[in-house]
């Protein structure tokens, strides 16, 4: 069973961060993976950093243009990530754009994964009906889960069809806008979790984009599986650096 599934059969609230690949500095990579597992975090996303990234907000879009700098590629990642299986056991998905997936070959990118241990992508700009029709089996054959997202302008037929061929988890949008922290939900919010809810989905979903501290983890996850947060924690890493991973996590899960 692939590994985000098992994770999601857990009998808790599942908590995954996201962070760019080669940030702050080109070698962090490894070190961020390890320490989020050791310090509690059940998923990561890891960022290939991309020089459009369209649903990115500004913290992540600029994270994205220096770990460019830093000289973060496709390749430089695979590289990174040969070995990480031989000391981390939670999920790991590669968020991304479609772009250097394609320009690297689709088909050769899944395998790449498949050889490293990835056990999911997220790609925004990947049309469902396009994945549905050219690549969904190439996905499937390599073991990988492609993950979509929701939000709450998405019809409730689009997300029937996007569950219908999903097999993990749907990733749920808190709001229209790109990434980027915030304070706490509002009653619009709170509506749309609850509808979601209410559609008694077969994949389960997972909020991201606005959580960024305890009481919008805890938002978001009272009406979800689990909650993602990005923006906040590369914000935490820019300021503080990579050596206090664990304070940031203590701090959504307490």
């Amino acid at each position: 069973m692939n590994r985000i599934n098992q994770k999601l059969q857990e009998d808790k609230k599942l908590l995954s961060i996201y962070f760019t690949a080669g940030y702050p500095n080109i070698n962090d990579t490894v070190s961020i993976i390890q320490d989020l597992e050791k310090n509690g975090v059940d998923m990561i996303e890891i960022g290939l950093p991309f020089s459009d990234p369209l649903a990115d907000g500004p913290t992540i879009q600029a994270s994205s243009t220096q770990a460019l700098k830093n000289g973060m590629t496709t390749e430089v990642l695979f590289g990174q990530l040969k070995g990480i299986r031989q000391s981390v056991d939670i999920p790991l998905i590669i968020m991304g754009y479609f772009n250097p997936i394609f320009q690297y070959g689709v088909e050769t990118f899944c395998k790449k994964c498949q050889e490293i241990g990835i056990d999911g992508l997220i790609i925004p700009d990947l049309p469902v009906d396009v994945y549905h029709e050219k690549y969904q089996a190439i996905f499937e054959n390599y073991g990988l889960i492609n993950v979509f997202l929701i939000t709450p302008q998405t019809s409730d037929e689009r997300i029937r069809y996007i569950d219908s061929i999903s097999n993990g988890f749907i990733y749920m949008v808190s709001s229209a806008s790109t990434t980027g922290a915030k304070v706490g939900f509002g009653d619009q919010q709170t509506q749309y979790f609850e509808r979601i809810g209410n559609m008694n989905l077969n994949n389960p979903q997972i909020v991201g984009f606005g959580i960024s501290n305890n009481q919008t983890f805890t938002q978001a996850t009272q009406y979800a599986k689990g909650a993602i947060i990005g923006s906040a924690f590369v914000k935490y890493v820019t300021n503080e650096g990579v050596g206090s991973i664990k304070k940031f996590i203590t701090g959504i899960k307490n």
